[in-house]
């Protein structure tokens, strides 16, 4: 764990997201932190960089974010 100011809380809403996903079959490969917003260590947590998908994985999204 870095010394950022919002590391856990930052890794914990990644590790939610991969989660929920995955919960649905769904598998982002390049889903991380956005790592120049991490290193800029500004007062808000960095951001999450969902990444590219192929067609069906964003259809997969779609259809899960759907579901009532």
């Amino acid at each position: 764990m870095s010394d950022h100011p919002h590391d856990r809380e930052a890794t914990a809403a990644l590790d939610a997201l991969r989660g929920a996903l995955a919960a649905h079959g769904i598998t982002l490969p390049s889903l991380d932190l956005h790592l120049p917003s991490y290193a800029a260590r500004c007062g808000t947590p960095p951001l999450i960089s969902l990444g590219n998908c192929n067609p069906a994985t964003a259809q997969r999204i779609a259809a899960a974010l759907a579901k009532p």
